[in-house]
């Protein structure tokens, strides 16, 4: 296998494979994209060939096999990045990976009740404690970063890190149900939303013709 594989899901569904695919993009790979529509019977006839966890994404390189999303976008950034998907200095490195990992492994309410849609607009569903709970961490965190780095970029930690690629399936979603968020916070999601790679995505996903029922919230 000369280049990368990456296995993913739907584009207008599916986050997790949004963020390895955005850091292999950043990191300037060329990589092979090999799509799994979910939940249909064409992912359960061909997921356990690809991924030991049966899951997506998942990245095939050199005969490594590479599963979960945060785990592959340490990869690319040490195989493919030389380590520029992460900031430089020791002490924003170290923040940088706190930030992926709060997104890797909490905001579940959020998660359950604003999946990601990107053909849908103007959604509205009701925000419980916990939801909005979530929403505000979210701003406060990306008014945080923002706040220290604004003098070296646009992105959370200046230049484009793998915690963009985290947070970006979560910008793409607070348009999706009406979301208001304050005034830098607001200001990062316009970044993101305006970002090439993004917009790539976004485009394949709402070219997409597959319904999960599941992710129809609103």
């Amino acid at each position: 296998m000369t280049r990368p594989l990456l296995v993913i899901g739907n584009k207008n569904y599916s986050t997790w494979s949004l963020r390895p695919w955005l850091a292999l993009r950043k990191a300037g790979v060329e990589f092979e994209e090999r799509r799994l529509p979910l939940d249909t019977p064409e992912f359960f006839e061909e997921i356990t060939d690809l991924s030991p966890t049966r899951r997506v994404p998942v990245l095939w390189h050199r005969s490594r096999c590479i599963w979960d999303s945060l785990a592959i976008c340490e990869y690319v950034n040490e195989e493919f990045a030389a380590g520029g998907l992460l900031p430089e200095d020791t002490a924003s490195r170290a923040w940088a990976r706190a930030v992926c990992c709060e997104m890797h492994s909490g905001f579940n309410a959020l998660r359950s009740a604003l999946p990601m849609n990107l053909r849908a607009s103007g959604r509205r569903v009701d925000l419980d404690h916990s939801v909005q709970e979530d929403i505000n961490r979210i701003a406060s965190l990306w008014t945080e970063c923002r706040e220290a780095h604004a003098a070296q970029g646009p992105w959370l930690f200046g230049h484009f890190s793998l915690a963009d690629a985290m947070f970006i399936p979560v910008a793409l979603r607070f348009p999706t149900y009406c979301i208001e968020l304050p005034e830098l916070a607001g200001q990062y999601q316009a970044t993101c939303l305006a970002d090439a790679d993004v917009h790539d995505w976004v485009s394949a996903g709402c070219a997409e013709s597959e319904v999960v029922e599941a992710d129809e919230a609103g």
